[in-house]
């Protein structure tokens, strides 16, 4: 089965996801292609059984690449099998509690993109992403600054100004369960 992994991204995240994904999937058998759709436009999906839409969220957004693929080809979708994917703070709402968040979070990153494109995903990924205080601009960097002692005491480890709120064993998961909903 070819599939495809279409992904924009703003700190790198959801590279690494994309990449860990289509490790899984390869091992289960998939023929794999990865697009960050910032390098690479995408004219034609009609190759591929299976897609793969991911994106970061920042301030509540899909990175732009990601929004217009699916804006792009919502009608090309309707004879594939789509997932979609998306790297957020998640991890965080979820250590301190912040349930609400949470159920707000995943509601616009996922539940509204399916309604705003009318698609038929078989597979929703809401994963933790990365905050990069070396790529973000200045006002971003000091707005972000309240969040690093709660980072800190939830024991996300900062490695070189950089904090991994991914869950890799989550990230598997549901790479294989989304293998198996594939039919492979």
């Amino acid at each position: 089965m070819k599939a495809l992994i279409a992904y924009g991204t703003r700190y790198g995240a959801t590279t690494g996801t994309s990449e860990e994904i289509a490790k899984i999937l390869r091992e289960e058998g998939f023929d794999i292609k990865i697009v960050n759709l910032k390098e690479e436009k995408i004219k034609d999906i009609s190759e591929y059984d299976l897609i793969i839409v991911g994106s970061s969220m920042g301030n509540c957004r899909y990175a732009s690449e990601a929004e217009d693929f699916l804006k792009n080809f919502r009608k090309e979708f309707e004879g594939k099998k789509l997932a979609l994917f998306v790297s957020t703070m998640i991890t965080f709402f979820e250590r301190e509690g912040k349930i609400d968040d949470v159920t707000k979070t995943r509601k616009i990153s996922l539940e509204d993109r399916v309604a705003k494109y009318n698609l038929k995903p078989i597979a929703l990924g809401f994963f933790g992403g990365v905050i990069d205080y070396n790529k973000m601009g200045f006002i971003a960097r000091k707005g972000m600054e309240i969040f690093k002692p709660q980072l800190e005491k939830d024991g996300f480890k900062v490695a070189e100004g950089i904090y991994d709120l991914r869950n890799w064993d989550e990230i598997r998961n549901w790479a294989k369960e989304l293998s198996r909903k594939a039919g492979q």
